[in-house]
Formats: C-alpha cells, sequence, structure tokens
C-alpha cells in the first residue's frame, strides 16, 4: 500500500490538491506556494523516512477561530507537506473503501455528498 501512497503520480496530485485547497501555512511557516520546490529538494529524503518508519509529522498549529456568537472555536492545522501526505494517503485508500460503501451512503463521500 506505501508504493500506491508514495507513487509519483499521487503525490503531485496531493500536491495539486493541497493547493487548490490554500489554507493557512502550519507550525513550520511553510506557504502552499512553496511545495513543488519543497518536494523537488526533499522527496527522496522524505519517502526514505517514511518507508524506514522513521517519518513523524510535526506539531499542529492551533488557530482561534471567532464565532458569530462571540465564542471562539480552536482549528488545528498541520504542515502543508503533512497536509500533502494526508491528502495522498486519502487518494491511494478511498478506491478500496469504496468498494464496501453502500450505493445510498454520501456523508464524507467526494463528489456524493
Amino acid at each position: 500500500m506505501i508504493e500506491k501512497v508514495l507513487k509519483r503520480s499521487n503525490i503531485k496530485q496531493a500536491i495539486r490538491q493541497t493547493q487548490a485547497n490554500k489554507g493557512s501555512a502550519g507550525v513550520d511557516r511553510m506557504p502552499v506556494s512553496e511545495l513543488i520546490e519543497y518536494f523537488e529538494h526533499h522527496q527522496e529524503s522524505l519517502f526514505t523516512k517514511i518507508i524506514n518508519h522513521e517519518y513523524k509529522p510535526q506539531a499542529i498549529r492551533g488557530v482561534e477561530i471567532p464565532k458569530p456568537n462571540g465564542k471562539t472555536r480552536l482549528l488545528g492545522v498541520p504542515t502543508v507537506v503533512d497536509r500533502v501526505l494526508q491528502q495522498a494517503v486519502s487518494q491511494a485508500l478511498m478506491p478500496l473503501f469504496e468498494l464496501d460503501f453502500h450505493e445510498n451512503s454520501y456523508g464524507f463521500r467526494p463528489q456524493r455528498n
């Protein structure tokens, strides 16, 4: 399964999706605009760490989001690299899970809800 997750085409698609989603930088302050350059320089070492079970996701940055009632909601923001890896895992696993979902199940499923 890890081969599917780390397949270059899957990672490229995950990078594109993460860039399309935009979002804030994580604790490392790396913006999504730097993803392609980051992966060009660090992809092999990153993949080696993942394959050798040495990769550890970075800490989550906490951001308070104001709510209409005056209270705030705490949002956890992963780094953009961790978001790419999460997206790559999701893309590799979703086709497998789709086989088990009921055809009338729509919640949290892309192009279904």
